[in-house]
């Protein structure tokens, strides 16, 4: 069985920084690709960035591109999501994910274990 648990949300003013981790239960961890996704007041979940298995390969939402760094490290089973120059409208909770394939996906189909998420506000 696979878990998920995010850490390091929190509140930050515009401008700032925050690092989310994702710890993943799991020896597979290795094999599968790993996404981030957030989820606004009134608004649908949205996909914010993904990486393939190795972490030799990434994408990114346009909203979040040359400010959000995807990474992992396979021998601590844990998936990274670096914020920087925060904005008031990255306001969410943020969702780690679990894809069933090992090259990256924006699609929310493809992941079939999602960790529980973490609150992420930014004030102006």
């Amino acid at each position: 069985q696979v878990q998920l648990v995010e850490s390091g949300g929190g509140l930050v003013q515009a401008g700032g920084s925050l690092r989310l981790s994702c710890a993943a239960s799991g020896r597979t961890f290795g094999t599968n690709a790993m996404g981030w996704f957030r989820q606004a007041p009134g608004k649908e979940r949205e996909f914010v960035a993904t990486i393939n298995w190795s972490g030799s390969s990434t994408s990114y939402a346009d909203s979040v591109k040359n400010r959000f760094t995807i990474s992992r490290d396979n021998a601590k089973n844990t998936v990274y999501l670096q914020m920087n120059g925060l904005k008031p409208e990255d306001t969410a909770v943020y969702y780690c994910a679990r894809a069933r394939t090992s090259g990256w996906t924006y699609r929310q189909d493809e992941y079939p274990y999602w960790g529980q998420g973490t609150q992420v506000t930014v004030s102006s």
